[in-house]
């Protein structure tokens, strides 16, 4: 099981999954209509650990992060 987070203006709830790769938490996401604008923006980090590479195996217990774009003054 791992845990997936929502940082920022997401606003929703942090969920748990089995996945065994970010490219199946991608497609389980996907499935959630309110999230797949937010998805294709998004940054995507892994214990804390920026990665781009959606077949980057999970194990129990990892946190995914989705990280919207923000911008600054």
């Amino acid at each position: 099981m791992i845990k997936v987070e929502f940082l920022g203006p997401i606003g929703k709830s942090p969920v748990e999954m089995e996945a065994a790769t970010l490219a199946e938490v991608a497609s389980k996401l996907k499935e959630d209509a309110s999230l797949a604008t937010w998805l294709e923006k998004c940054a995507v980090a892994l214990n804390d650990t920026m990665v781009k590479d959606l077949e980057t195996p999970l194990k129990e217990g990892d946190r995914v992060s989705i990280l919207p774009p923000v911008c600054g003054g």
